[in-house]
């Protein structure tokens, strides 16, 4: 089991880890080996709210820790954005945060390359789980789900009757229809994949860094570098990009506006991507067909017009929702602190190619880029 949290670790020659939110629980024998390399520093829960936080940060109570490690996505994250504000807090000897989950818009990575942090996301971990998500909303989102499955939950013939009759005719089958994408990094390629096998969907993609012809050709994927050419031969848009901390929403009515009468929505990547209002109103007008919702703007609270619309389906956040998610979240929160602190390269860093321009075009933060903290990346 980790260590206690203590006001003050004891001296130790080995490289000390912060320990962030709940036991390691489905690979013990990867936190075994991580305790007899490293002091593990385990705090209390009430000790990870914010005003708690950040006073134990300046009293130093944690000693000079080389590694932040938080395996669990549910816990460990109560002292909330990780802002400018708590990084230069931070000890100079850290060097790597290691987190579960896929998304980064509640941390400023540029503010922790420039304290030479690497920060390691949940990469890979959630991939199977999301695609599998985001097939289901594709599937809703062309076949009416919500409304069937509300009629069937209704317990009312009438209803029941209704759906059964009358859905048919303004339902429609994935196949042969256009997926566009925006964003093909590893969920978003997964998605065109299964999308491509499962129901012979034509993908088109926006992207800042194009795929390799090989992986092009495996789906037959279509890339568009300016996004309105991409919009304009969308049957149903999906959102598969990463959203930063303040980032604006690209789902705008702008951006609504260049997609054909009639299209299709979903999201399954951060619902501050979305201007929910925007999307309402576009239902709301017959311009967008259908809309389906794993992530919402203002998380845990959904928006209330969206929800009482038949033609949205929606979910908790829970796209990547899978024990196999959970156990591989777990496993490179571990690796990835271990790799660092071995002087091994990490495996799912975000920032690092930010740390080696800093260091390369001497804009290094004077307190993060010293020598304690540089390291193999």
């Amino acid at each position: 089991m980790p260590m206690a949290m203590t006001p003050s670790p004891p001296p130790s020659d080995r490289p000390r880890i912060l320990f962030l939110g709940d036991n390691i629980q489905y690979n013990p024998d990867i936190y075994q080996r991580l305790a007899s390399q490293f002091d593990i520093i385990h705090p209390q829960s009430a000790d990870l709210h914010r005003p708690a936080f950040l006073q134990h940060l300046r009293d130093g109570s944690w000693g000079r820790f080389q590694a932040i490690m938080r395996p669990s996505w549910h816990t460990g994250g109560e002292m909330g954005n990780w802002d400018q504000e708590l990084i230069e807090l931070l000890p100079p000897s850290l060097k790597v945060y290691a987190s579960a989950g896929a998304g980064y818009d509640w941390v400023d990575v540029v503010c922790l390359a420039r304290h030479g942090i690497v920060y390691c996301n949940g990469a890979g971990a959630s991939t199977e789980a999301v695609g599998d998500m985001a097939l289901w909303h594709i599937i809703s989102v062309f076949r009416n789900m919500t409304s069937s499955l509300l009629a069937a939950r209704s317990v009312d013939s009438t209803q029941f009757s209704h759906a059964h009759h009358d859905l048919p005719a303004i339902s429609y089958n994935p196949r042969g229809h256009t997926l566009g994408i925006v964003g093909l990094g590893n969920i978003g390629y997964a998605i065109a994949v299964k999308a491509y096998a499962a129901f012979g969907m034509k993908i088109l993609y926006h992207d800042i860094v194009r795929k390799s012809s090989e992986q092009e050709e495996m789906v037959k994927a279509e890339f568009h570098p300016e996004i309105g050419s991409m919009l304009r031969k969308t049957d149903c848009l999906l959102l598969a990009t990463p959203s930063t901390m303040g980032g604006r929403p690209f789902l705008t009515s702008e951006i609504l506006a260049q997609l054909p009468c009639g299209s299709r929505f979903v999201n399954i990547a951060r619902g501050s991507l979305v201007d929910e209002e925007a999307l309402a109103e576009a239902l709301r007008s017959g311009d967008l067909a259908a809309a389906g919702l794993d992530v919402h703007a203002s998380e845990p609270h959904v928006n209330a017009k969206l929800a009482t619309m038949p033609n949205v389906s929606m979910t908790c956040h829970t796209g990547g929702g899978a024990v196999e998610t959970k156990t591989g979240f777990e496993r490179l929160a571990m690796e990835n602190v271990e790799r660092v602190l071995n002087g091994q390269e990490a495996l799912t860093p975000v920032n690092a190619h930010l740390i080696k321009e800093l260091m390369t075009n001497g804009h290094a933060n004077g307190h993060g880029m010293n020598g304690e903290r540089n390291g193999t990346l």
